[in-house]
Order: structure tokens, then C-alpha cells, then sequence
């Protein structure tokens, strides 16, 4: 696999096409592999709940672009936000197991390399904070 600027303009296309405005890329080797490596291609204005992964930290690195990610409580509170940025100081982030979190993109073309630990699994309803 070759991560190059051809394939995150690609990704970048595709996620202004998609009305979520985000594409996913999988960088697994087989479907066997459990772990989760995705490219994340997202826009401005993509919406993404305040959530968390019980099993799991999240580690983000940022490819491409700028966003924010924030930390709430259990009430729904935020309680820190850190600027991510491919080009600045802070360039990733590792969101802590069973930390409520959730991102704003900043700049059109931003892409992220997130990885968790363990096959893949959908959010529950209990792990998306309304």
C-alpha cells in the first residue's frame, strides 16, 4: 500500500461527493486482520456524534488538513478541545478508551490515519452520547 497524494486527493473527491462528506479506505491486509486502519477523508460540515469506544482507544494522526477534536463528560459537557493540525504542533491525538469525543473538520481535504485495537464494531446506542 502506497499512501500518496494521488490516493488522499482521491479520498478527498469522493468525501466532497458523499453526502455524509467522508470516505473511509481501509488499510487492512486481508479481512482477517482484526485490527482497524482507515484513511478518513472528511469535509467541513461532516457530522460526527459525541461518542466513545469502550474497547478501545482511538489514535488519529492528521495526513492532511485541520479539525478539533473534542472531550465531553458523562453528562454531555465539553471538557477539552485540542486543534489537530498536519502542519502545526499538535499532528495527532490518542482519544483514551471509553472517552465521549467527537471531531469538527476545519479545512477542506482533511485526511486522518485512525487506527483502534480489535475488529471493527458498530457504535452501540449507549456509546452515542444524546
Amino acid at each position: 500500500m502506497i499512501i500518496n497524494k494521488q490516493l488522499l486527493d482521491t479520498l478527498s473527491a469522493q468525501a466532497k461527493a458523499n453526502p455524509r462528506l467522508r470516505q473511509l479506505y481501509d488499510l487492512r491486509n486481508t479481512p482477517e486482520d482484526k485490527s482497524q486502519r482507515i484513511l478518513n477523508a472528511m469535509e467541513p460540515g461532516t457530522v460526527l456524534p459525541v461518542h466513545r469506544h469502550r474497547n478501545s482507544s482511538e489514535t488519529i494522526i492528521m495526513l492532511r488538513g485541520r479539525g478539533l477534536w473534542h472531550y465531553y463528560d458523562d453528562e454531555g459537557q465539553r471538557t477539552d478541545t485540542f486543534e489537530v493540525s498536519a502542519d502545526g504542533d499538535l499532528r495527532g491525538i490518542s482519544v483514551p478508551k471509553g472517552q465521549w469525543h467527537n471531531s469538527e473538520i476545519l479545512e477542506e481535504g482533511t485526511v486522518i490515519l485512525e487506527t483502534k485495537d480489535g475488529a471493527w464494531e458498530p457504535l452501540a446506542e449507549e456509546d452515542i452520547l444524546k
